[in-house]
């Protein structure tokens, strides 16, 4: 169930979340395939955020995390009652600070990356390095789980295509940034892995804003009709 479904403002912080998840894979996919000696396959999003032009993957943590705090509120607003409605929001909004945190906590040069950096884990980690993996957790930890909560809630409301797909979502952005860590010490694609795994989430979110935005309107316009007759 909804609420305010003629509150513009409630659908603008709802269509933060489509452009804040979709704009964050648009500006990692290409900053990395222009970044000289950056290997998209082999290094993680989080290394653009090093070297010359490192600020451009900063501002897109930032901002994405900024504008994904606007869609958890938005999401508390037009969610009333039922499963995850609360806590819902709360992982959506975990999920945006914990992108904001890895703005501002940049990681450690690794794995060759920028030029000159250690060929793998460096031998002492700086702090800001450090918080960079910490916030990662949280990253990666609470998108999942909000998938999970709304394919519980989605399976409340008998949409089982969503409750299927929100929970595919969560297993595959757990699985992908798994075999992203392993492979990353054998020297594997640990990029490619990575990025399946925020594809896979960011993409979830992004259609997540959109189904909501777009059901709100259906609902609203029905309303008005029914009020009509």
């Amino acid at each position: 169930m909804q609420r305010n479904l003629k509150d513009p403002a409630t659908q603008w912080l709802l269509v933060s979340g489509a452009v804040g998840a979709f704009g964050f894979v648009i500006v990692a996919l290409a900053a990395g395939s222009v970044r000289p000696q950056y290997n998209p396959l082999y290094h993680h999003i989080s290394a653009l955020s090093l070297g010359e032009g490192g600020w451009i993957q900063i501002t897109n943590f930032i901002v994405t995390g900024v504008l994904l705090l606007f869609f958890a509120l938005g999401l508390r607003r037009a969610l009333v009652t039922g499963s995850g409605a609360v806590w819902g929001p709360i992982l959506i909004g975990a999920f945006g600070l914990g992108l904001i945190a890895a703005g501002v906590f940049v990681q450690d040069p690794a794995f060759g990356y920028p030029p000159g950096a250690p060929a793998g884990i460096p031998e002492a980690h700086t702090v800001h390095g450090t918080l960079h993996n910490v916030v990662s957790l949280v990253v990666f930890g609470s998108l999942p789980a909000a998938c999970f909560v709304f394919s519980r809630r989605f399976l409340a409301s008998r949409n089982r295509g969503w409750a299927a797909y929100s929970l595919l979502t969560g297993f595959a952005v757990l699985a992908f940034i798994i075999m992203s860590s392993v492979v990353l010490f054998r020297g594997g694609p640990a990029g490619l892995f990575q990025r399946l795994s925020v594809g896979a989430g960011w993409l979830w979110v992004g259609l997540l804003a959109i189904r909501l935005i777009r059901e709100r309107r259906k609902i609203a316009v029905a309303g008005e009709r029914a009020s009509v007759a």
